[in-house]
């Protein structure tokens, strides 16, 4: 029986690790024991971030919308929940990029949720 040759097989695996490792630091990049390491690693990371990522973006619209709300006398806060109250249904993403890329609509949003709201008690 012919003996099994192996050398194919490792190469290609080898070759796989090394090209996920382009970019990567030093010896992280062209050695196979620290590349595969690397790589094991970034893995596990890159799973975990992409559930980071939405927290992250929900995050940045918020102080968006809290940035732009103050413009017209709000918080972030008290503009949800006067939009609560008023009925509107649209989510945060959207609510930022009305207030970036149309402010009138994102104005009469705003209109909208301040009526919805009592009168503040110094008034």
């Amino acid at each position: 029986m012919a003996r099994v040759k192996r050398g194919v097989t490792s190469h290609a695996k080898h070759k796989k690790t090394l090209k996920a490792a382009k970019g990567f630091y030093g010896r992280r990049k062209n050695t196979i024991r620290t590349a595969k390491a690397a790589v094991d690693r970034s893995m596990q990371y890159a799973t975990r971030d992409r559930k980071v990522r939405k927290r992250e973006f929900r995050a940045l619209w918020i102080q968006r919308l809290n940035a732009a709300v103050r413009e017209f006398g709000l918080t972030y806060s008290r503009f949800i929940d006067g939009l609560n109250k008023s009925g509107v249904e649209i989510d945060r993403k959207v609510l930022s990029d009305l207030a970036i890329h149309q402010p009138e609509a994102f104005k009469a949003i705003v209109e909208k949720a301040k009526g919805a709201l009592p009168a503040p008690a110094g008034a």
